[in-house]
Formats: C-alpha cells, structure tokens, sequence
C-alpha cells in the first residue's frame, strides 16, 4: 500500500510542475522532464525568475488548461494537443462543469497523498543507534523535496572530502616538515612523568580521551627511601616492582586536557602524602600479591658449543668417514639399494586376482 501511494504522489508531483513547460517552449522535448528532480531551466529572453518557483504558483484545475500550455510549448506537442483541445472545446456546458468537479474532487481526495512523507522517530530508517561509517545529520524532521541529494549522501561526500584532505596534508605538507627536524633530546632529571595519549585521526572514539601517565619513585629526587617507599605503598596494584614503574590512566573527562590535568593533580597530591610526616607507613609491609611475574627461559649456557666441542665433533665425524671408506673398499659396507633390489627378485610373483564391485 506504501509503495502504491509513493508512486501516486510521484506522478500528481509531476503533474503540478508541468506548468513549468509552458515558460520554456525552446525546448525540443520538454515531456521528459516531467519527473526530473531538477528544475526546468528557461533560455528565452523576456522572463524573469526561477522556472520551478513559477510552477509551482500555478496548479491546474481543469483538463483544458493543461491541453492549452502543451499546445504553446512546441510543434510537436502542439500538434498532439490541439485536437483534444478542439474535442474539449466542443463538449456541452453541463459535461464540462461535470469534469471540473470531478477534477476537484481528485485533488482535494489525493491531498493527504501529496504530502511529503515524514520519516518517523520510532521507525525502522530512523534509528537510534549511530553509525561509525557514515558522518551524517539526518534527524528525519526536515521535508525533503526530493530535489536534492539525502543527508546521508551528503556525509558520505563529506567523508570524502576528508580523505582528500588529509592525502593533500600528505603529499604536500608533510615533506616540508623536514626543515623543522630536531635532534632528539632525553628528557632531563626534573622531567619524569611520562604521558601517552590516542588519536584516531578525526574520528570519533570513546578511547580518544584517554590518557596514561608513567614515572618511577626512584626519578623523584627530592624524597627519601623512607617517603619513596610510603609512595609505592599509596600507589598500591598500580605499583610494578618489575620495571619499579607506576601507571595511571584516566578517562573520566570529555577532553585529554581535562584528564591529563587530572593525573597531574593526582601525582601531586601522592607526592604531598608520601612527604607527610606524621605516619611514614614503615608498619605496614609493601603488597606485591597483585603482580604476577613472568618466568621467562633462558638457553642454558652448558649447551652453548664451545671451539673444544666444535673441534671434538668435527674429529668424529672424520673417523666415521674413514671407517665407511674401509668397509666400502673391503666389501663390508652394506649397500641398501642393493639389498632391496635381491629382495624384489627373490619374492614370489603374486597373480592378480579380480576384485568384485558392488553397485
């Protein structure tokens, strides 16, 4: 029922634009353009304004005044119309009024059918649920003409566009970074936070706010082995003993500015109570139950070869040689090949016997 209605509109959408023929009679098949999207453009001198914009002023109420435009558009149209203008001249009074009426009636009956179709909220092309491949504002309230691409197309166009950017970016702008290269420098003795961020190259990501921090007790000079040991404490599971390393991330906030100064404050506040005085911790053992080292296997250097054991193995290996070349010239080494090949001629010869198939 959806799609008969769709097509009805489409067509009573095309005949309310056929007035638009009518301005442009330059053109030489000016029927074709009947269910085109885009607007019936005017060359002729003489007339002002956008052709579309002037059809749709102008609705037709009887079947006379279409046959009246087609026979001013061209000669081909005007030799088909005017004989159904002629007939429609001469039909009586009452059957005239009688087809305006019923032409009234018509339009007035497809008047909800005409109307452009709203995409609901809760239907199936209107979801909720973003989608990661398409950048598009589509929210389904705007009344689309149909002379027009849709949102969606639109995003995907966009996306485009920002492909192209940054290939252009790659090309063109990034070898003149060259010239701004700087040697790589360690960072200093008061430089020991370590932050590591995400970027996912324009795209939106829950992962791209987050931000890591890394530093080791022992790096913070200004804190005795009593307060750095208090540190670790306070540090807890996020304490490795391994690589003496403590790690926090934050992703609590909108923006990696936002969480970033979040840690700092943080590493700040662990460093103000690992300086307090008043309790040092030195009751309380470290925990460590959180990590769980990893053994890892070494090759034993027992079986490491050695210029000795090469030189002993290379010694076999010549007296294995002269001993093979003893028993070859004295007849004592067993040929293989040989002795498979006696075999073959001293097993009796098999008859072959048909084997039955079942089918």
């Amino acid at each position: 029922m959806a799609t008969t209605a769709n097509s009805l509109r489409l067509c009573v959408r095309a005949r309310s634009q056929l007035s638009a023929l009518a301005i442009c009679p330059s053109q030489a098949s000016p029927l074709r353009r009947a269910l085109s999207t885009t607007p019936a453009r005017c060359a002729e001198e003489g007339v002002s304004g956008d052709a579309d914009e002037l059809g749709k002023k102008k609705f037709y109420d009887t079947a006379g005044d279409v046959l009246k435009d087609l026979a001013k558009v061209g000669k081909r149209q005007a030799r088909l119309a005017q004989p159904m203008l002629d007939r429609w001249e001469q039909l009586p009074q009452a059957e005239v009024a009688r087809l305006d009426k019923l032409t009234k009636e018509v339009i007035q009956g497809t008047a909800e059918i005409r109307r452009p179709v709203k995409v609901q909220r809760n239907s199936f092309w209107n979801t909720n649920e973003p989608d990661s491949d398409m950048i598009t504002d589509e929210i389904g309230e705007d009344d689309f003409e149909e002379d027009d691409m849709t949102s969606m197309a639109h995003g995907k166009l966009e996306e485009h566009r920002e492909y192209r950017e940054y290939a252009r970016i790659a090309i063109w702008e990034m070898p003149l970074l060259a010239k701004f290269a700087t040697p790589f420098q360690p960072p200093k003795g008061d430089q020991v936070l370590r932050f590591r961020y995400t970027t996912y190259m324009g795209e939106i990501h829950p992962a791209a706010k987050k931000v890591v921090v890394e530093f080791s007790p022992t790096d913070l000079k200004d804190l005795t082995d009593v307060q750095v040991m208090k540190l670790k404490k306070l540090a807890g599971a996020r304490y490795n003993p391994e690589k003496d390393i403590i790690k926090m991330s934050c992703e609590r906030f909108e923006h990696q500015a936002q969480n970033k100064r979040y840690l700092g404050d943080l590493v700040n506040d662990m460093i103000t109570s690992a300086k307090d005085p008043t309790d040092t911790f030195e009751d309380i053992p470290l925990d460590l139950r959180h990590h769980k080292s990893k053994v890892k296997h070494r090759f034993p250097k027992k079986w490491l070869l050695t210029e000795e054991r090469k030189k002993e193995i290379e010694a076999e290996r010549q007296r294995s040689y002269h001993l093979d070349q003893e028993k070859k010239a004295s007849g004592g080494l067993i040929d293989g090949v040989k002795q498979i090949e006696q075999m073959q001629q001293l097993a009796p010869v098999r008859e072959k016997v048909p084997v039955r198939v079942l089918r």
